[in-house]
């Protein structure tokens, strides 16, 4: 077997290696129904209280019931569409008009749901923690009923602002605004008309009571993402109830953010996040409460004294939509530190950051996602050109050396140190090096990855389009041999199942033509196992990727039909004309038999003894 050969089986089957522990490690995941998504389901409230009493800066929710018949504020911008509850001035019921739960659905996304709206309650709520002997019940909280005070619906043109007054000379206002995507705006004030002064310490919480359970994958975090001055941190939502107990004993983990940070929880594609003032200090907690399963993330401002006669104002903002890059890179550039490391990036950041911004732009172009997808393969191959043409140029000087390797495998006889010590120095006198031809296959593995890690995660390739049938780019191919791509009045088979496996779409079937094809630049090797495994890989490979998203498919075709392109070319350029046609054909022939049966026979009369008289 000479050296080129063992080069190419090696990268096939390194390449061949990994994609099969990616696929074992991170399986496509079977597509959730739409009463499943975890934006939209629908499931039984847990609507039990947590019996503990919030002291100064104890943001613990308490009471939350629901109260149908509380009035509400009408949210209406160009983004989102829901209200606001008077109860707790909770901003509980919000639609991401943009998205809807399935491809070509006319339901649009729920991201926040009121307690007793269908659903597990998922909320924002504000209010005021008391301090220094001040009653809990002189300060605003989770269920205080307020009044509006100004404007009638919240848009980004008109701010609303509620009232409260506690009776005992403190009065309490709030202001929600929104702009036009997902950032709201929450400016607490508080009033002291009293003799005396008060203390008292502003939170924000954001509530989950339990969610509906989800596939696991471990290529993506789903749960607490918080900023804490720099420093990002990640807990999974089955990891919350293992946190260490706080003083009272439910799972809490609290961190003193000394200026800049945020908190919240994050879902695939959507997110809500308590962001305080930058430059602030607060505390934020990430609390876990067994008793009824509600999840909380907060943020508590340091004790404010309130002076008899005066007024303080504390404003945060609450992002709540979906994790679009280009509106969280401008709030980012807007003074919100680390705000990018919200969409979960993985441990190829430093690829899938670059690689999607050159995607984003790219599609800002083009217009259409697929053909951005296969344009961002274009730019790749050229990056990598310089290393790419270095292992194409060994290969074909290898192919030019051919006739001498065989030379020294006759001269060599059975000797194979003498033929490993004249290969060496045949490589070394013509400047070739043997391993050159893995390169391509190495570059491409990291590259892969954090493709398939932007495809998978990034809502800009949720039901993108690119051509014909493929309407999803963040899904498999739709299509389907078991219809004959529609051309028979049946389904296809339901993605996920053994038959979506076996009878392929047309772009896996695309994929494992273009890796055939790469390989007839080179002849069959010559010994039979070679010739096998060359054979299955790019059938085995079409199989493994077909139930892959449509969009990182794409890329491997595009991949495949440049290197084919190169390759062919700089084999051309170096003297070495590729017989593509006849390698084809040479694959379907079938290999001549051995002729053993002659050989067999005067072997046998050779052995015959002559008869004794």
């Amino acid at each position: 077997m000479d050296d080129q050969n063992k080069n190419l089986i090696l990268a096939t089957v390194l390449s061949f290696l990994v994609i099969l522990t990616w696929f074992l490690l991170f399986p496509p995941q079977t597509p959730v129904p739409a009463t499943t998504d975890p934006a939209t389901a629908s499931a039984t409230t847990g609507t039990a209280t947590p019996a503990a009493t919030p002291a100064a800066g104890d943001a613990t929710l308490l009471a939350t019931s629901a109260a149908a018949e509380v009035p509400r504020i009408t949210v209406a911008t160009p983004r989102l569409a829901g209200s606001i509850s008077l109860q707790g001035g909770r901003i509980d019921d919000l639609l991401l008009t943009g998205y809807q739960t399935v491809l070509d659905g006319t339901e649009d996304v729920r991201l926040l749901t009121p307690i007793g709206g269908g659903g597990h309650a998922y909320y924002a709520v504000y209010g005021w923690a008391a301090a220094d002997g001040l009653s809990p019940q002189a300060v605003p909280g989770p269920d205080t009923l307020w009044a509006v005070d100004t404007g009638t619906d919240l848009t980004p043109d008109s701010p609303v602002t509620l009232i409260w007054d506690n009776g005992a000379g403190l009065v309490f206002h709030r202001t929600i605004a929104i702009d036009a995507n997902y950032m709201f705006t929450i400016t607490q004030t508080v009033t002291n008309s009293t003799a005396a002064p008060v203390a008292m310490a502003p939170y924000g919480i954001i509530a989950r009571h339990g969610r509906e359970a989800t596939p696991s994958n471990y290529l993506l975090h789903e749960g607490v993402v918080r900023m804490s001055d720099g420093r990002l941190q990640e807990i999974n939502y089955g990891d919350m109830p293992d946190m260490d107990p706080d003083a009272r004993g439910t799972p809490a983990d609290v961190i003193e953010v000394a200026a800049d940070g945020w908190i919240g929880f994050t879902d695939k594609y959507w997110m809500t996040t308590l962001i305080p003032t930058p430059g602030r200090a607060f505390r934020s907690t990430v609390r876990y409460l067994p008793a009824t399963d509600i999840l909380q993330t907060e943020t508590v401002y340091a004790t404010e004294t309130v002076a008899p006669g005066a007024t303080i104002a504390v404003a945060t903002q609450l992002f709540a939509g979906a994790k679009e890059w280009e509106a969280i890179r401008d709030y980012q550039s807007a003074g919100i530190a680390g705000f990018l490391d919200s969409i979960d990036w993985g441990w190829f950041f430093f690829l899938t950051k670059p690689m999607f911004w050159l995607l984003h732009h790219l599609h800002a172009l083009i217009g259409n996602m697929g053909w951005s997808i296969i344009a961002l393969t274009l730019v790749i191959k050229a990056l990598v050109l310089p290393l790419a043409y270095k292992s194409y140029v060994s290969m074909a000087k290898m192919k030019e050396l051919q006739p001498e390797m065989e030379k020294l495998k006759e001269k060599a006889g059975e000797d194979r140190q003498a033929l490993q010590s004249g290969m060496m120095k045949l490589y070394k006198d013509n400047k070739v090096n043997p391993a050159a031809g893995c390169l391509p296959i190495l570059i491409q593995i990291p590259i892969f990855f954090s493709l398939y890690k932007v495809i998978f995660v990034t809502i800009e390739l949720r039901h993108a389009a690119w051509i014909g049938w493929i309407r999803d780019l963040s899904a498999p191919d739709s299509s389907s041999l078991f219809n004959l791509f529609g051309l028979f009045p049946w389904a296809a088979p339901a993605q996920g199942s053994i038959l979506a496996l076996v009878f392929l779409g047309i772009l896996p079937i695309i994929l494992g033509v273009s890796m055939w094809l790469q390989q007839k630049l080179n002849p069959q090797p010559t010994d039979a196992t070679q010739r096998m495994v060359f054979a299955w890989m790019p059938w085995i490979f079409m199989f493994m990727l077909g139930s892959f998203s449509s969009g990182l498919v794409i890329y491997w075709i595009a991949n495949n039909i440049i290197t084919f392109s190169q390759q062919y070319a700089i084999m051309r350029g170096h003297g070495h004309k590729p017989d593509l046609f006849g390698n084809i054909t040479a694959s379907f022939r079938r290999a001549p038999a051995v002729a053993t049966t002659a050989t067999t026979a005067n072997s046998a009369n050779t052995d015959k003894k002559p008869r004794g008289k």
